[in-house]
């Protein structure tokens, strides 16, 4: 007889509580030890529920029904020890702010250790290891608090590597970190799985871990409805018109290309091979650059001048800072994690007020505006969004900004309801919701007061492919309606996709201000999957949509994205 997989889910059906509809329904998955599991699929398809019944806390922790078995190593994880459970099994929660219970990062990190009684020695050495590992030694003192959201999550990452689980299971490890902190911990990630750790991987930001994975697993609407390897996974999606594939694969899908490729190493091979000697007269001209501001005379919404902000631990969060942004722009806010984006928000926000320069919104300084005047010029959608909601149901919710706003444009709000897939969500609380489900309902709620200025802090994190476009078409949408938004965001492809301008950040400073073509197209880290497959090849192109109307392969009528 073989060995005994590592995990055997059988028959799995669990429901959350007061849910009519079950969360996961007859899972069947074996995963063997050493393996790397991507789980894909929409947002709200079980993902979530799924990593948590195999780190033992369905239905001990959430309530609920549940039926079917999880086996770990033969054993039904409902008939162990539950202090052993975490020694085996460690798991990364979507919400880093769910995780933290410490108030120092040093604390963080060895309370688990503690919590399973090793010595002094042993936990002085693991602390030591990880902390170097994820660079977070110059912040060890630092309260948990203060931390970004970035941080938070590379806090929790290391408590949980610190215990040195057999498994470890991730549920959206990279969704708060910027692009090279995230590649950093997705490569530590897949080195410790080639070192024969288990990894069980929930992710929305396939870019980055597409290829890496053994074996993909896509859920929808809690079933289990195709497991393969990640080049049987984007050619079944592509032939099921599933747009859940990462953008280098999806590009060469739509192109019919005879063998699809899963990263940009595989697709420069491909693209040397089909377009030889090539890379020079594909070149653009920098006087070709597309997407210039040519409109000097739109109305300025918001204007930011020599921005000071201090935390009272004395870190200049903000330094002079200054900066215009007209009315219907969308414009991206990239930087590394605690760069000072979120301080900039919140300041524009009039949460914040900076202790030098000035803040106008429409001519207004929001500090001192009533809370009513500044909702009706300003919509925040925060990084947490359990801040943000007040009401015991998502209905009630979006009725709030409905209520408070002066001009409510009825028909936009409606379709944005619509496109937000919100109303079948009216009755559940807020609360509740998968983070994904929650940030559209803020944004919803947000959107329903149509705001003059609309700031947004991570929208994408927790979303799919799918909700991306609808997300994207719906801000360019307001913005042909004169709102005018801004994103923080560490979804390159989003911003390259939906952003006119980006503004990178730096060290609480404005380190580049351009379209998206001179920041994106000539960055290395901050740069979309098929900027950096055609580099050499062709300039200026930044998502699939641009490639197919401007790359010809000699082999295949290119047919349309959408």
């Amino acid at each position: 007889m073989g060995s005994l997989p590592l995990f055997e889910i059988q028959d799995l059906t669990y429901y959350y509580p007061d849910k009519q509809a079950p969360a996961l329904e007859k899972i069947n998955l074996k995963v063997e030890e050493g393996e790397f599991i991507l789980v894909t699929g929409r947002s709200g398809s079980g993902k979530s529920s799924l990593a948590r019944s195999l780190a033992g806390l369905i239905p001990d922790f959430y309530g609920g029904k549940i039926g079917g078995k999880v086996l770990f190593k033969g054993i039904d994880l409902r008939s162990m020890d539950r202090r052993e459970i975490p020694r085996n099994i460690g798991i990364v929660f979507q919400d880093p702010e769910k995780q933290l219970v410490m108030n120092s990062v040093e604390a963080e990190v060895v309370f688990g250790l503690e919590n399973i009684g090793l010595n002094h020695w042993e936990m002085a050495r693991r602390l030591a290891e990880v902390l170097g590992f994820l660079n977070l030694s110059e912040i060890k003192d630092n309260f948990t608090s203060s931390l970004s959201g970035g941080q938070k999550q590379k806090v929790v990452i290391a408590s949980v590597l610190a215990m040195r689980p057999e498994a470890l299971i991730l549920d959206e490890p990279t969704s708060q970190l910027d692009p090279s902190n995230a590649d950093e911990i997705l490569k530590l990630i897949k080195g410790l799985n080639e070192e024969g750790m288990t990894v069980f991987l929930v992710e929305q930001r396939l870019e980055r871990c597409f290829s890496y994975a053994d074996r993909i697993v896509v859920l929808d609407r809690g079933r289990l409805i195709k497991s393969g390897t990640p080049r049987e996974i984007a050619c079944w999606e592509s032939d099921n018109n599933i747009n859940n594939i990462p953008p280098v694969a999806k590009f060469f899908s739509i192109c019919k290309a005879p063998l699809i490729p899963l990263d940009i190493k595989e697709g420069r091979f491909f693209l040397k091979k089909y377009l030889p000697g090539q890379s020079s007269s594909f070149v653009c001209e920098a006087d070709e650059l597309p997407g210039k501001q040519t409109n000097n005379n739109q109305d300025v919404v918001l204007e930011l001048k020599d921005l000071w902000f201090s935390y009272p631990d004395g870190k200049a969060a903000l330094q002079g800072i200054n900066l215009t942004v007209k009315k219907g722009e969308i414009v991206a806010v990239l930087g590394e994690n605690a760069a000072g984006k979120t301080t900039l928000l919140k300041t524009m926000a009039g949460l914040l007020k900076p202790g030098r320069g000035s803040v106008k919104v429409l001519g207004n300084n929001p500090n001192k505006c009533k809370a009513k005047d500044v909702a009706d010029m300003i919509g925040y959608v925060p990084q947490n969004t359990d801040d943000y909601f007040f009401y015991e149901t998502v209905e009630q919710e979006i009725g709030l900004s409905n209520n408070i706003s002066r001009v409510v444009n009825d028909k936009l709000v409606n379709q944005t309801i619509d496109d937000l897939g919100i109303k079948e969500l009216f009755q559940y609380n807020p609360r509740e919701l998968s983070a994904g489900e929650r940030v559209r309902v803020a944004l919803a709620s947000v959107l329903a007061g149509c705001p003059a200025l609309l700031l947004l802090d991570e929208p994408t994190r927790g979303i799919d492919y799918n909700l991306k476009n609808d997300l994207g078409r719906l801000l360019l949408r307001y913005s042909e309606n004169g709102t005018t938004v801004l994103i923080i965001t560490n979804d390159i492809e989003f911003a390259a996709e939906y952003a006119r301008r980006v503004i990178l950040m730096f060290d609480g400073r404005i380190a580049g201000d351009g379209t998206k073509y001179e920041i994106l197209g000539e960055s290395i880290f901050f740069s979309p999957q098929m900027s950096r497959l055609f580099r050499g090849f062709k300039k200026n192109i930044l998502t699939v949509r641009e490639a197919l109307e401007q790359i010809k392969f000699p082999f295949v009528q290119v047919k349309s994205c959408e």
